[in-house]
């Protein structure tokens, strides 16, 4: 089946950071509203598109495109699965990813629609980075090998099994894996065998591990974060867009 994908904008509550004021964009995908985040230092800013974990997008992403704009990148934190949908209970956060688990097709569409929306908004979609966290992790290696013409891919604690059917012959750019030694949600095993398929595809990677830290480990506040490897990641990261973005 194939998603066409319509836009539009809505500006609803912002957040400031550092002089770029943050807004709420509701944007539609196939008929359907989604609702992201979109901030921006200046209309030159190079951009980082930004996919949420299961949760959906809450304050945790809002919290690190405000951290990305301070540093003087425009961010758009998309949303996946639709206006108002923030699931709370482990069934519903299996419901909605495991929908978009078994419909790739609709997760491309879901990233290129968010990628139109931020360039409704003014974002240079052409100098641009995506990152996720968990979920939206294995939402980032869908793009990649969807062979998005972005400047590179970079995830934290995220999925890293490629779908049956699947490979990395059209994935352009590098990809940076930040991950944590001590995941038993996402194996180190999956990690050596997406660092192999990577490899023998050609695809230029990164890819780090940080001993003790367990799945989640830069979710701020929560019971497995981990102060050390999110301080750590968080630097390889920032050197990272910097590299790929602003040289």
């Amino acid at each position: 089946m194939r998603y066409f994908i319509y836009v539009f904008l809505f500006l609803a509550v912002s957040t400031v950071a550092f002089g770029a004021t943050g807004a709420s964009v509701t944007y539609q995908v196939n008929g359907q509203s989604y609702e992201g985040y979109y901030i921006s230092p200046s209309d030159q800013a190079p951009f980082v598109l930004l996919i949420h974990d299961w949760d959906g997008l809450t304050d945790y992403e809002i919290k690190r495109a405000d951290m990305l704009a301070d540093l003087g990148y425009a961010v758009f934190a998309l949303d996946l699965f639709g206006a108002g949908v923030r699931p709370t209970e482990m069934k519903d956060k299996r419901q909605h990813t495991g929908e978009l688990y078994k419909d790739r097709e609709k997760m491309r569409a879901l990233m290129q629609g968010a990628l139109d929306a931020a360039k409704n908004k003014g974002a240079d979609i052409e100098h641009a980075v995506a990152v996720g966290y968990c979920f939206g992790g294995a939402a980032v290696l869908e793009l990649a090998r969807s062979g998005a013409d972005l400047k590179g891919f970079a995830t934290f604690h995220g999925g890293l099994k490629t779908p049956q059917g699947q490979n990395y012959a059209n994935t352009r750019r590098k990809i940076l894996i930040m991950h944590g030694s001590a995941d038993t949600a996402i194996t180190m095993d999956q990690f050596a065998d997406l660092a192999k398929e990577l490899e023998a595809a050609g695809v230029a990677h990164e890819m780090i591990t940080y001993g003790g830290a367990q799945h989640a480990f830069t979710v701020f506040g929560g019971t497995r974060y981990q102060e050390t490897a999110d301080k750590k990641s968080w630097q390889r990261f920032t050197e990272f867009l910097a590299d790929t973005l602003k040289n």
